[in-house]
């Protein structure tokens, strides 16, 4: 909990997964859940992720949390690069970018009330979580300078 009485999910941090694949036009779409409900800011959109384990890097904990939540299978997954979107008191929360050869098929689990790949450019237009929303400008930067892989398996 921080100083503000803010609680912070994680011992060790907490990661988050923003999936990037082309759109059949060439531009990035986004993998989004739709936070259920009952979720802390239920109703909101954000990325998949949660707290880190211990002997987890962030990229792993972001991807093992995108799995678990959305059914996403880690080999199709490529880490390009992580930035740390808050930090309070020693506590960070990292989002991990990475890319996908195509719109991958998801499977949420019971705490997403929906995912859905969304143009990066229409992002900004859903009522977003708000630390999603408060760092989506600087990822979107981020993201400007890194080329979208369109196969990255290859």
């Amino acid at each position: 909990m921080s100083a503000s009485g803010n609680a912070y999910w994680g011992r060790h941090g907490a990661a988050g997964l923003l999936l990037r694949a082309p759109r059949p036009d060439g531009s990035a779409a986004v993998l989004l859940q739709h936070r259920a409900p009952w979720s802390h800011q239920g109703g909101t959109w954000g990325l998949p992720g949660g707290a880190r384990d211990s002997h987890e890097t962030a990229e792993q904990a972001a991807v093992r949390e995108a799995e678990e939540e959305a059914g996403l299978v880690p080999e199709q997954v490529t880490v390009r690069t992580t930035v740390v979107t808050a930090e309070v008191s020693g506590w960070t929360y990292t989002t991990v970018i990475a890319d996908a050869s195509v719109e991958l098929a998801t499977v949420p689990n019971r705490e997403s009330a929906e995912l859905r790949w969304v143009a990066e450019d229409e992002v900004a237009d859903l009522p977003l979580h708000p630390g999603f929303a408060a760092s989506w400008d600087r990822l979107r930067e981020v993201t400007a300078a890194i080329p979208l892989l369109v196969n990255p398996q290859s």
